[in-house]
């Protein structure tokens, strides 16, 4: 996907970017890819991948839960890796207040960097595990929206930020083609949580990749046992 399709599939959305907002994406595009020759970031650098596959599918959210795109949400990204959905959408929607947790020192500085670089505001970095984070009140149940990409299968995952997002808010499943299974294997994990499955959305990337995005709305608190230990989550995985 060059540059112009990137802007034009968005445009087709209903998503208009400023020169500013495509700036900051190519200028994002170059930090991720010398920062990946230092450490591993990310497995896709080639500049039509890295705007379909990282950038075009970490908005597709925002196309289908509207919210994200007019209103002043606060958002948590477990897991955030090289930045992605977190990153493409406060460049996008510059009214969100952005939270993104992941494990790896290495990855956090260089998320700071971008941050720094594009001069974003209302974007907090916390490094830590999110079974740790999750127990923390000064996060727990404070968000909106929680999101997190390929980290885990979905009864993990549910746990993993299901703690994070406060009653009435919603956890933002991204998944492939694997989702439906995933959220059958998932359903107690999700009930158990205090998430309710009310909404999901199928679709194809422009190249005919496969996507799936699961709307969780948070109708009770999480149980105070939940997140359990660090590791847990993904060995005893709750069904």
């Amino acid at each position: 996907m060059t540059v112009e399709a990137f802007i034009s599939a968005l445009n087709d959305a209903g998503i208009t970017l400023t020169e500013q907002q495509i700036e900051q994406f190519q200028r994002y595009f170059e930090l991720l890819v010398e920062a990946n020759k230092q450490f591993n970031l990310t497995a896709i650098t080639d500049e039509k991948d890295v705007y379909l596959k990282h950038f075009y599918d970490s908005l597709t959210v925002a196309i289908y839960v509207k919210a994200l795109q007019h209103q002043s949400s606060t958002l948590i990204d477990v897991g955030t890796g090289a930045g992605f959905p977190s990153l493409p959408l406060k460049i996008a929607f510059p009214q969100l207040k952005i939270t993104m947790v992941d494990a790896l020192q290495k990855r956090v500085r260089f998320l700071q960097d971008v941050v720094d670089t594009l001069d974003l505001k209302n974007v907090s970095i916390v490094h830590g595990r999110a079974e740790d984070i999750g127990q923390n009140v000064a996060y727990r149940e404070q968000f909106d929206f929680a999101t997190a990409r390929a980290l885990a299968r979905t009864s993990v995952l549910a746990e993993y930020t299901l703690p994070f997002v406060k009653v009435g808010g919603a956890l933002l499943v991204m998944k492939g083609a694997a989702a439906e299974q995933e959220l059958a294997d998932g359903q107690q994990a999700l009930a158990t949580l205090g998430g309710t499955v009310s909404s999901a959305f199928d679709f194809k990337l422009p190249n005919g990749d496969q996507r799936v995005i699961q709307v969780v709305d948070k109708h009770k608190k999480t149980p105070k046992k939940y997140p359990r230990q660090a590791g847990t989550p993904n060995k005893k995985p709750i069904t």
